[in-house]
């Protein structure tokens, strides 16, 4: 929505509170812009937000809808399309799902194939029934304390176990771990 809007959301900032970018961060599916403002009805920047949309609207932006495409790795880009209002029913909503992630992994199939078969090579994880385990339990919000006292182990066993797992998933920390984690699918 911001870019078709001229200079004008680069020098108000817009895509900081843009709601249907902040949503896309969330959204497994595809959504319509305006239903974002509900999701941020609290935010304390809700009233720049809805002059967002109003100036959007004076641009001929009514309304639009935003398909996110997903990859192992998270959010990899999505497809917005933004006019006048149309409703489009649950089929519709699914075909142009289904468009986005085509059309996403065509062009980059096209553009770069190198990034392509980087983005699609096979995954190979391989941790113990233990590590599992103890992934699991870090998903949950436990410590090493935690776990440790469910496991029956001590918490140092429990720190070398996540070290092994931080190192196998390349993580950064462990909230990286579990976000990894989630992305892979090793954890639901």
């Amino acid at each position: 929505m911001s870019g078709l809007l001229g200079a004008t959301p680069i020098r108000k900032k817009y895509v900081v509170i843009d709601p249907t970018i902040r949503f896309l961060g969330h959204a497994q599916r595809g959504f319509r812009w305006r239903d974002t403002l509900v999701a941020f009805r609290s935010d304390p920047h809700r009233k720049r937000m809805e002059s967002m949309m109003v100036e959007a609207r004076n641009h001929g932006l009514f309304d639009g809808y935003i398909f996110p495409v997903h990859g192992r790795r998270g959010l990899m880009g999505n497809l917005t399309v933004g006019g006048r209002v149309v409703d489009l029913s649950p089929v519709e909503l699914s075909l142009f799902d289904a468009i986005a992630k085509r059309l996403f992994w065509k062009l980059l199939e096209l553009t770069d194939p190198e990034i392509m078969a980087e983005l699609v090579s096979r995954v190979e994880v391989q941790m113990t029934r233990r590590e599992m385990e103890a992934l699991h339990y870090l998903a949950d919000g436990m410590t090493s304390n935690d776990i440790g006292k469910v496991l029956d182990i001590s918490s140092h066993t429990v720190d070398w176990y996540m070290n092994g797992i931080q190192e196998k998933l390349k993580a950064k920390n462990r909230h990286h771990v579990v976000a990894i984690a989630f992305r892979l699918g090793l954890i639901s």
